[in-house]
């Protein structure tokens, strides 16, 4: 395994704590903490030695300290019996994680004006990107969106690293009312964007593309998709995505994502896979050139 690879850490829990309506739960993880870079996430075993929830939790790396030799934190919905395991965890247990793990954002090489846009939990990568961002000299607007105020994630961070943060709330209870493509616009004609980054539920990632390409942006997405092995071996995670030949292939969000392009991603086709996609009946590239492309991407 490469240095730069993922690891494998049973490491303690230096806190658990709320943040706002989610869970955020920081282990001690040197071998993770310096091999992360921003997008990425974590693996996490759930239960217990003795349970019978076989599959890992993926989490979103939200931050990255070097105390006590490197700590991570991710948070968490409680939604299933994985999550309330994890949320009922205490100072000092220990956590099962594997991670770095995934394609993390690509940062752009000079100073340019980026906003990031998410929603929910999922606003989470975003903010050691906007750190990373800030250290290039660039400049870093943020829109936050959630069904209600608790689920806005730390606007008062968001504030102190963008040079703007925009909230908006389904039911008007922070911020506008709306959602986030509603402001988005107009963020990013004032913001004089040149790129944009977004994470969140697939019918905001696709919404925030098409504002993205209607101003002619760059827009990277971090796609939310159901994984269980989290190291691209299952296959549970795959969505159809446009290659730069014009092609389309089911990728893996846990290995060649999370972080794709957005205008890239066929978002209407999530959750099937395209008649015409590499391999299926539609496809119309059949023959010695198709099975190169299958080799390639295996």
């Amino acid at each position: 395994m490469s240095d730069n690879g993922p690891v494998q850490i049973r490491c303690p829990v230096l806190n658990v704590r709320r943040v706002d309506a989610y869970v955020a739960i920081t282990v001690v993880a040197p071998g993770i903490a310096e091999r992360f870079r921003s997008g990425q996430f974590v693996s996490v075993g759930v239960g217990g030695d003795h349970s019978s929830t076989l599959l890992r939790r993926p989490f979103a790396v939200h931050d990255v300290k070097p105390d006590y030799g490197g700590t991570v934190e991710f948070l968490f919905s409680v939604k299933g019996t994985g999550t309330a395991w994890l949320a009922e965890r205490r100072a000092r247990d220990l956590l099962d994680l594997v991670g770095p793990l995934g394609r993390p954002f690509p940062l752009p090489r000079d100073p340019v004006n980026c906003v990031l846009v998410g929603g929910g939990s999922g606003a989470a990568p975003l903010f050691p990107l906007a750190q990373s961002l800030r250290r290039r000299g660039c400049r870093v607007d943020f829109v936050l969106g959630a069904a209600s105020a608790d689920g806005v994630l730390n606007a008062i961070t968001a504030r102190r690293l963008a040079e703007t943060a925009t909230f908006t709330t389904d039911d008007g209870s922070f911020g506008t009312r709306g959602r986030v493509t509603d402001v988005l616009d107009k963020v990013v004609r004032e913001g004089r964007s040149d790129a944009v980054y977004a994470c969140g539920p697939m019918p905001m990632l696709r919404s925030v593309t098409a504002v993205a390409e209607s101003h002619g942006l760059p827009v990277q997405v971090s796609v939310e998709e159901t994984m269980a092995c989290g190291t691209g071996i299952c296959m549970t995670c795959v969505i159809p995505v446009v290659g730069g030949d014009g092609v389309t292939r089911m990728v893996r969000s846990c290995v060649d994502g999370p972080v794709l392009r957005g205008e890239q991603v066929r978002f209407d086709d999530v959750g099937s896979i395209p008649f015409d996609a590499l391999g299926a009946p539609g496809w119309k590239g059949a023959g010695r050139r198709g099975v190169e492309q299958d080799r390639d991407i295996a």
